[in-house]
């Protein structure tokens, strides 16, 4: 990482993805640097101002921070895989992205 922080433009394209995970359902969203890099993370949860919704939106502002210091998502994706299959909701929408 590079420890400084690439600011993103203030109009950009921003996509959605409609998505389960442990059997809530999540809104997710991604916007992109120029180049086509994951830069932001946005994840809202179906039942708003639960405990699974607010650990998601907590875990994509980290991982937002984090892709823009310079971190890949890819990185970040290994970093969460579980070895039983199981994985939170940033893994899962970056699972989902990525197979996209």
């Amino acid at each position: 990482m590079t420890g400084l922080r690439t600011h993103l433009k203030d109009r950009r394209a921003h996509w959605l993805f409609r998505f389960e995970c442990d059997g809530q359902v999540y809104t997710g969203g991604i916007g992109r640097f120029e180049d086509g890099r994951i830069a932001e993370v946005f994840i809202n949860g179906a039942k708003v101002g639960t405990a699974a919704e607010t650990n998601a939106q907590d875990a994509a502002i980290v991982a937002s921070l984090a892709l823009q210091h310079g971190c890949s998502a890819e990185t970040i994706g290994h970093a969460l895989a579980r070895s039983g299959g199981s994985a939170g909701p940033l893994a899962t929408l970056l699972r989902l992205v990525a197979d996209t």
